[in-house]
């Protein structure tokens, strides 16, 4: 029973192990920022040593591997899954011993009936009951997803064949066409490539129970191996062995993003929710609030942000990880430069976590945690360990774990006036003196919002007017000028009137005998 407890417990400190989440952003205290020449305003300070991996190993870390990169994180988990199997064994050892040994007690019992038998036969079938249900538990910890099982009997029952299966949509025929396309040029190594892909996507077809750490562990060591093949094959060659990965992942994950994007086994789609929810009720966050160093009354900033807006939703509709990461590092260039601009210099780190944080929130990006959970289980390790697009994505992970404890301190904020804001009751955009318009008995945020919207429809409405009495004087300019014009023109013709002469007569016209005058002389011509 001691054993079992252990067991348990061992399971159990494992699985909140994986889910639990150590957000690398810290607080620093209140912080001076030029963002006018007399304030001081709290900041959101990062050290660059907590974006790389708490092993020291100098690779980027990830808030979901618990700061690790994606190699320790393998590891860690390796480890611990080794040890989880290896007491699963000693405890299904352990059961089967006390099986045996009740077995052989209660044949003895049998061939030597004693008084006191069918008291020990009520505790053997309780000791047996017992057994069976420490057995049930154990193997609930190994089934995986047993919660989901009458989900997943039905989906398979809707699921077509595997011929129906093939019939992949317009996208994934593109990528084939490409992929095998890129494999020509590499010969005998190509035809290998595009079989081992092929089988492992259609082996990762029927593996529909498995859990989502499972599908990335058995993606991962595709990729993991492909990769050897390939670094041995091209002798040590990390550029072409990285293109070819490239075109591998996005054959395989282009053919397997409907079976292990937001899979039903997890709870990407309520993280989903809940962030959506979260990031819509802080709507009201100003830029002054996070310390944002961008002036979007600049066009060429204001361009920027919607250009970095539009990145990190088109996130979503890309199926490839490389894709989304594409888009997140988009969604960061456009940051920089959008600082850049209005700073006049370049921008440093500091900087640039707090403006990616107001991005998030005026985008609110659909399916962002499936997104980020996604690129981490099944992009290519190398990626989000090195270079600038691991870098760029975790920063977006620390800005959605900053929105997530989102504060009252973090924004320099009472706690009253945070409260008030969340509920809806006031709006910091809202700060100058004067006769506030009421925002109804509840306090409704869709009521601030229309008295908002009142307030500008009076505004468009003076600013119509002024744009009537300018079209309306200048069209009695133009009967003004119109008038004028033909007075001038009158005053001219008075001066100088215009005389029309009659047109002038042939030479002959008074002579009343021209009937009688003879003809014309002709030219003629003779030959000599």
């Amino acid at each position: 029973m001691r054993s079992l407890c252990v067991v348990m417990y061992s399971i159990s400190a494992f699985k909140n192990f994986k889910n639990t989440v150590f957000p690398p952003v810290t607080y620093s205290g209140p912080v001076s920022r030029e963002m006018s020449q007399k304030s001081e305003r709290r900041g959101i300070h990062v050290d660059q040593s907590e974006l790389l991996c708490k092993k020291g190993c100098g690779y980027y870390g990830n808030t979901s591997w618990q700061g690790l990169c994606s190699k320790c994180w393998r590891e860690e988990y390796q480890r611990a899954r080794q040890k989880q199997i290896q007491e699963d064994w000693a405890l299904a050892e352990k059961l089967q011993r006390e099986e045996e040994a009740a077995y052989a007690s209660s044949q003895g019992a049998q061939s030597h009936p004693q008084p006191s038998l069918a008291p020990f036969s009520k505790f053997e079938e309780k000791k047996t009951n017992e057994k069976t249900r420490k057995v049930t538990t154990v193997k609930k910890f190994f089934s995986p997803s047993s919660r989901t099982a009458p989900k997943k009997e039905n989906h398979e029952g809707k699921t077509p064949s595997p011929s129906i299966s093939r019939q992949a949509s317009a996208e994934t025929d593109r990528v084939s066409r490409d992929f095998v396309d890129f494999l020509k040029n590499l010969q005998k190594p190509g035809r290998d490539i595009h079989k081992q892909c092929r089988a492992f996507t259609e082996s990762m077809a029927n593996k529909r129970d498995l859990s989502a750490d499972e599908l990335s562990e058995c993606v991962q060591d595709f990729y993991q191996n492909m990769s050897d093949r390939l670094m041995t094959h091209f002798k040590g060659s990390t550029d072409r062995v990285e293109r070819v990965m490239d075109q591998v992942e996005k054959y395989i994950m282009t053919r397997l993003y409907k079976n292990v994007f937001c899979p039903e086994t997890t709870d990407d789609e309520k993280k989903d929710l809940a962030t959506q929810n979260r990031i819509r009720a802080l709507h009201w966050v100003t830029i002054q609030m996070l310390c944002v160093p961008v002036d979007e009354e600049i066009p060429e900033v204001s361009d920027n942000v919607v250009k970095a807006i539009t990145d990190i939703i088109e996130m979503d509709s890309r199926r490839v990880p490389r894709d989304k990461l594409a888009c997140i590092t988009r969604c960061s260039k456009h940051i920089f430069n959008a600082i850049r601009i209005t700073k006049t210099e370049p921008a440093s780190a500091d900087d640039f976590l707090p403006t990616l944080i107001y991005i998030v929130l005026k985008a609110n990006p659909p399916r962002l945690q499936s997104n980020i959970q996604y690129i981490t289980r099944f992009c290519n390790p190398s990626r989000l360990m090195t270079g600038e697009d691991g870098y760029y994505f975790t920063n977006l992970c620390c800005a959605v774990a900053f929105i997530e404890k989102l504060d009252a301190q973090s924004l320099n904020l009472s706690p009253e006036d945070f409260e008030r804001y969340m509920s809806g009751q006031a709006s910091p955009h809202k700060q100058e003196p004067g006769p506030r318009t009421p925002a109804g008995p509840d306090g409704s945020p869709a009521l601030s919002t229309a008295h908002q919207n009142l307030e500008l429809l009076n505004g468009l409405g003076v600013r119509q007017e002024r744009v009537l009495e300018a079209a309306r004087n200048l069209e009695s300019d133009l009967i003004s000028w119109r008038e004028a014009v033909e007075r001038e023109v009158q005053e001219i013709l008075a001066k100088y009137p215009l005389e029309i002469r009659p047109p002038p007569s042939a030479i002959d016209s008074d002579n009343v005998e021209n009937d009688r005058l003879p003809p014309p002389l002709q030219p003629q011509v003779f030959a000599g």
